[in-house]
């Protein structure tokens, strides 16, 4: 039997059903600050979507991808669930939401680098490449 998730002693439905005030008591303070200065009012555009797209999943309906460059938007318990393109400064990575990853911004599910995987040297590459057999 798996174990239910719980967030500061709640379940992801009492946060679902507690008001947005209440759940940014349970924060941790840097979050907290943040919203509370501003992110919702600044990002009115994007809290709309994320809105409209809860109301479609709950509703049933298949939710696509919500774009945004805001990678410092931090993730509420009404995100849970929904697919969020977060931009990496390059493309847009695909982000379903997960309960685990509510208090944290969203940029930190999208990362900006890849691995550096290097290959065997090339022709010309130095003078030891002179020695590596051509295939």
């Amino acid at each position: 039997m798996a174990k239910e998730f719980t967030y500061r002693g709640k379940t992801i439905e009492e946060l679902m059903k507690m008001p947005l005030e209440e759940v940014i008591k349970l924060l941790p303070a840097r979050a907290r600050r943040t919203i509370k200065r501003g992110q919702l009012r600044k990002n009115p555009k994007l809290y709309k979507r994320i809105l409209e797209a809860r109301k479609a999943v709950d509703a049933g309906e298949k939710q696509k991808p919500i774009k945004t460059h805001r990678r410092d938007f931090i993730i509420l318990p009404l995100m849970v669930g929904l697919k969020i393109g977060v931009h990496n400064g390059k493309e847009f990575q695909e982000v379903l939401i997960k309960p685990e990853m509510i208090g944290h911004p969203l940029g930190e599910y999208a990362m900006t680098r890849k691995m550096v995987k290097h290959s065997s040297p090339g022709v010309g590459a130095s003078r030891s490449s002179r020695f590596v057999p051509v295939k």
